[in-house]
């Protein structure tokens, strides 16, 4: 099965809520958006190799600084009753972490690392997006993995969100979120 149509709705049921989804009674990986289920690609190993490395760098730099917990997929964020999302890295503030439940994340996390795959690209780059704005995740990372880029996007005063790191190919992307996290793309896509 090819990647690109990989990611398929769910045809049984009009709409799905987050009661529907704790239901699911298999091993497969699926996403609520909009009271609609989309089952989800398993991750290439490329795609494993970056979130590997970005979490490391986010971990690593969160361990010495305290700000808050990184944690990195899967993982359920519930972000309403029609919407949980499997996003591949989140980070909660200190002040938020009351936020993780049991089973799920309830509520936005600070921050958003999406990786790219060619099944997912229009869903993370305008549908996700869209949903982690609305819902006022603070910074959204999207990682190119085919053009070894990274874009973090960060709400504005008015809830929309900004451009305010990017790079490709070399250099490095920072956050804003995560103030002094700097991460090279010469170690995420060796």
């Amino acid at each position: 099965m090819k990647m690109a149509v990989a990611v398929k709705e769910r045809p049984e049921k009009e709409v799905w809520t987050y009661e529907d989804y704790l239901r699911l009674a298999d091993d497969k990986r699926y996403e609520v958006i909009n009271g609609r289920l989309y089952e989800m690609p398993a991750p290439t190993p490329l795609h494993q190799r970056i979130l590997i490395r970005i979490a490391k760098f986010m971990i690593y730099f969160v361990e010495r600084k305290d700000p808050g917990e990184v944690l990195p997929s899967p993982i359920d964020v519930v972000l309403g009753d029609k919407y949980v999302l499997q996003p591949d890295i989140i980070f909660i503030s200190k002040d938020r972490l009351g936020i993780i439940g049991e089973k799920a994340i309830m509520g936005p996390p600070d921050l958003v690392v999406e990786i790219i795959s060619p099944a997912t690209v229009r869903r993370d780059t305008v549908v996700k997006k869209e949903i982690y704005e609305k819902f006022g995740v603070r910074e959204y990372w999207i990682v190119y993995p085919d053009e070894k880029a990274i874009e973090v996007w960060v709400l504005n005063d008015k809830g929309k969100y900004d451009l305010f790191s990017v790079a490709e190919g070399e250099g490095k992307v920072k956050s804003k979120v995560l103030e002094g996290l700097e991460i090279d793309l010469k170690e995420v896509f060796k």
